[in-house]
């Protein structure tokens, strides 16, 4: 309202000055959230753009002061004119805010790294309190309250509980008097990153595809590998010297006892029991699956089916699949199941569906036929005659994988045009190991501005509704609309600015699932000083002869009508250096024209010219003479 009465009286001033052309410019939020803050010489420099420099009067600014790309030398704008400032706000507001001085951007999952900041205080307090309250929250903690000093430093530790983004806020407690309570909140979102992950492969006996695993896992920065090939089973009898072998006896009791825990995923390459494993170790490695979260990933062979076949080991109890002693080997094209179209390891996976239905996918020859064992286990692909060719699980803590054919490497060597294998490979293995944006049963809260999206994933055909806490710790229940198998999502518009949770019901053994989203103020830059100041336009107005103005005093005398406002007078002035003073401010004269057109009328033509000419001539004809 202020700003508005301001603009109408300086609208009628600059209405009665003649010859004087006025052009509005109105700086703009950045949509895409590239640029933020008030960037307000900005959207002068590209209005301006294509006005000669000498026509340039003078430019006023009616503004709050807290303008974000002053110039910090007038050469810059481009013009040698004064630039005013008229001032909205009263001075000496009252404000206080919370300035965040360090943050990191990312930490080690399961560590903590610490915020710096303070709590700043602009305008006269009072005879308030220098001691302020601070609430934080933590994602998956109870509220903590601290004291600090208003300017003091604090430091606050941020918890990295999962991978992806957690999030803290810091609210500051309001005081009376305050001019807003926007920027009384400070919210950190650091990128929870994981070391990286130790994956065990323990291939077989040598085959075609034995690199693919290696190649895949090579590949990825994230993954530190550890390779043992059997080359060589027990029995089999090599009369070459031991000093002449290159090859290491297999560090069994290291690798299944002593360091099995250091692993976060174990890969089975068509491996059979051999005799190299005691069984005592696939104990271990089921109670490393049960106990201890790992996981395991197994790429059957044929001889899966056999004797020697992992399913007749301890390790029984967690492999989702039941070898039924037969080897399919007949051409096929993997497809999606029903699960498989809704599951993220295979939900996006490229060709799956071509026109004519089928995959776009290069084919298979050969499967092991297996029967699920276990009604949480997910079928996510299906293979000959429709038999399940990959099957997900849960195991307590843990995760199991089963890939009942070895031909996977064809897709990798690009017969028939190959297929996703890389995609496959590295969503399973990463899934197994428990990547936040692979879970199949996952809510995920985001938030732009006030507006609140929700988004859950699941493999069910429904889902329990989901409960929204707000700042305030009132409690809301929404339904969610289902967009496509597998994903329900719903956007709500709030009304307070603050850490919104998310929670909803997942099926065992996930259990409950949340989620938590700052929704508020987008603009950070915007939001955090808000108080009226003449200091940032200060030196760039003096710079070039302007000055500043305050449109609404402060004191006894102060009107408390919004809409009574004091504007200086406006002159235009020539050849002058200072042009601002007391209640005054000056605009430039530059007494611009534009030269239209040139027209040359002469004096006098013909006879009357001739007779001139002749009538000086003989003028001074007589004059010599005499």
């Amino acid at each position: 309202e202020q700003s508005a009465a301001v603009r109408a009286e300086l609208e009628s001033r600059l209405g009665r000055l003649d010859k004087l052309e006025v052009k509005w410019v109105t700086a703009r939020s950045d949509t895409t959230g590239r640029v933020t803050g008030t960037q307000l010489f900005a959207a002068l420099s590209k209005a301006m753009a294509n006005t000669p420099p000498d026509r340039i009067a003078g430019v006023i600014m009616l503004t709050d002061g807290q303008i974000h790309d002053v110039p910090e030398k007038a050469a810059a704008l481009g013009f040698d004119a004064p630039v005013h400032a008229l001032i909205t706000g009263r001075p000496g507001e009252f404000d206080r805010r919370i300035e965040i001085i360090t943050a990191p951007r990312y930490g080690i999952v399961g560590q903590s790294r610490d915020i710096e900041l303070r709590v700043v205080e602009t305008g006269t307090a009072g005879t308030r309190s220098p001691i302020v309250r601070l609430k934080v929250r933590r994602e998956g903690q109870p509220d903590e309250t601290l004291t600090t000093e208003i300017g003091a430093k604090e430091l606050i530790d941020l918890p990295f509980p999962h991978a992806g983004t957690n999030i803290l806020e810091v609210e500051l407690e309001p005081v009376e008097g305050e001019l807003t309570q926007a920027n009384n909140r400070a919210v950190v979102a650091a990128e929870g990153v994981r070391e990286n992950l130790r994956v065990l492969l323990v291939s077989g006996e040598p085959h075609a595809g034995e690199r693919t695993w290696r190649n895949l896992l090579k590949s990825d920065a994230a993954v530190d590998l550890v390779h043992f090939t059997i080359l060589r089973p027990p029995e089999k009898q090599d009369g070459t010297p031991i000093n002449q072998l290159s090859l290491i006896a297999f560090p069994t009791r290291e690798l299944f006892s002593d360091k099995i825990n250091d692993f976060d995923l174990i890969i089975f390459d068509r491996y059979t029991h051999r005799g190299i494993l005691q069984l005592g170790y696939y104990d271990n490695i089921a109670r490393y699956v049960n106990e201890h979260g790992g996981a395991v990933l197994i790429a059957a062979g044929d001889d899966f089916a056999g004797r020697y076949s992992l399913f007749r080991t301890p390790l029984n109890p967690v492999i989702p699949g039941k070898p039924l002693g037969r080897v399919i080997e007949k051409p096929f094209k993997p497809t999606l199941s029903e699960d498989g179209n809704r599951h993220p390891v295979t939900r996006d996976l490229p060709g799956a569906k071509a026109a004519n239905g089928e995959p776009d996918w290069g084919r298979w020859f050969r499967q092991v036929d297996v029967e699920v064992q276990t009604s949480r286990g997910n079928v996510l692909m299906n293979g000959a005659d429709g038999k399940p060719l990959l099957i997900l699980d849960r195991r307590g803590e843990g995760r199991i994988a089963l890939l009942t054919s070895d031909h996977a490497w064809l897709w990798a060597r690009g017969f028939e045009g190959g297929g996703p294998h890389t995609d496959l490979l590295r969503k399973l293995s990463h899934w197994l190991m428990k990547e936040p944006d692979l879970e199949d049963e996952r809510i995920i809260a985001d938030a732009k501005g006030l507006n609140l999206t929700i988004e859950r994933y699941s493999m069910g055909d429904e889902i329990e509704p989901v409960k929204i806490y707000s700042p305030g710790g009132e409690e809301e229940t929404i339904t969610l609309d289902k967009v496509k198998p597998g994903i329900w999502r719903k956007t709500l518009e709030v009304k307070l600015p603050g850490l919104y949770k998310a929670e909803s019901e997942a099926p065992p053994p996930v259990g409950k699932l949340s989620a938590v989203a700052y929704a508020g103020t987008e603009d950070t830059r915007e939001m955090s000083e808000v108080t009226a100041t003449a200091d940032k336009l200060r030196p760039i107005s003096n710079a070039t002869g302007g000055g500043e103005f305050w449109t609404k005093s402060s004191g006894l005398l102060a009107s408390a009508d919004a809409a009574s406002v004091t504007v200086p007078r406006i002159s235009m002035l020539k050849g002058a250096r200072i042009f601002a003073g007391s209640g005054w401010l000056g605009l430039h004269d530059r007494e611009a024209y534009i030269t239209r057109g040139v027209k040359l009328t002469p004096m006098v033509t013909g006879f009357a010219a001739l007779a001139m000419l002749l009538a000086l001539l003989s003028l001074a004809w007589w004059r010599e003479g005499r």
